[in-house]
């Protein structure tokens, strides 16, 4: 009796240590991860509030980017939080006048991980997102309506895929997201009203419900991250469409950009 105690003990102590080392192994396939990354590029605006005409330049912008695998679903989920910055500082097609935007948000993804998808090298993520994004555009000349405020909160989906190679003797992880709200709530005045009207009291009609009828957001990563012993630097593209028309007002902005970032 003792002797089957003892095989019962023994065979429970490799099981563990099996689990244990097989989600050490999930773990390192996927470790926590903060990157830092720049991003510069070309930008696009069309705001009807500000100005009949597109105005094109130079987009720039800063993400923190956190991501970690998590032990819920047997280390299944992971999520990540983007938290950023961008500027776009634009010029209408004579030169003579230029807007000027400046935005921040903050994205949280929760995504399910389905590991070695056709190939051992291959894996993909998805799952729901939530986002808050702000911030104004200023038009330099306007003198009645020289601002106007961006605000929006999302819900919606995001996926990635990701694949393991190696150029020469370094490991290279090749990334694609796509981060697309679904339906939420964002902010737009009334055509022709100013930023005044509303100060004194004139609040009417401007939270409006976001959906893919009226509003369609959408962001688009495609990069490599060269992994250089213990340092990951991130060479990518990344490119933003942001698009919603209600009111009589429309509003569409797009921008591509090269991104460089660095995890020590």
């Amino acid at each position: 009796m003792n002797r089957i105690i003892q095989y019962l003990l023994v065979a429970l102590a490799i099981s563990t240590a099996t689990v244990a080392a097989s989600q050490d192994e999930v773990r390192a396939s996927h470790p926590t991860q903060s990157m830092f990354m720049v991003d510069v590029g070309y930008a696009s605006i069309h705001d009807s509030y500000l100005t009949p005409i597109t105005y094109d330049g130079i987009g720039l912008g800063l993400t923190f980017e956190v991501s970690r695998l998590t032990s819920l679903g047997d280390y299944k989920w992971l999520w990540q939080l983007d938290v950023g910055a961008d500027y776009n500082y634009v010029e209408n097609p004579s030169g003579n006048n230029e807007l000027h935007k400046v935005m921040g948000d903050i994205a949280f993804n929760m995504q399910h991980v389905w590991r070695h998808v056709l190939t051992p090298r291959l894996n993909f993520s998805a799952g729901p997102m939530a986002q808050l994004r702000a911030g104004i555009v200023y038009n330099a000349v306007n003198s009645n309506n020289p601002v106007t405020v961006r605000a929006h909160a999302n819900l919606g989906a995001s996926g990635t895929a990701w694949f393991s190679t190696r150029l020469g003797r370094m490991p290279v992880t090749l990334r694609y997201q796509v981060q697309l709200p679904v339906a939420g709530v964002f902010f737009a005045p009334e055509y022709d009203e100013s930023y005044y009207e509303i100060y004194l009291g004139n609040h009417r009609n401007l939270a409006h419900v976001g959906w893919w009828g009226n509003r369609l957001d959408m962001t688009h990563y495609l990069g490599a991250d060269l992994h250089l012993g213990s340092a990951i630097v991130r060479l990518g593209y990344r490119a933003r469409l942001e698009h919603w028309q209600v009111n009589g007002l429309k509003v569409h902005d797009v921008s591509h950009a090269a991104v460089l970032g660095l995890s020590l």
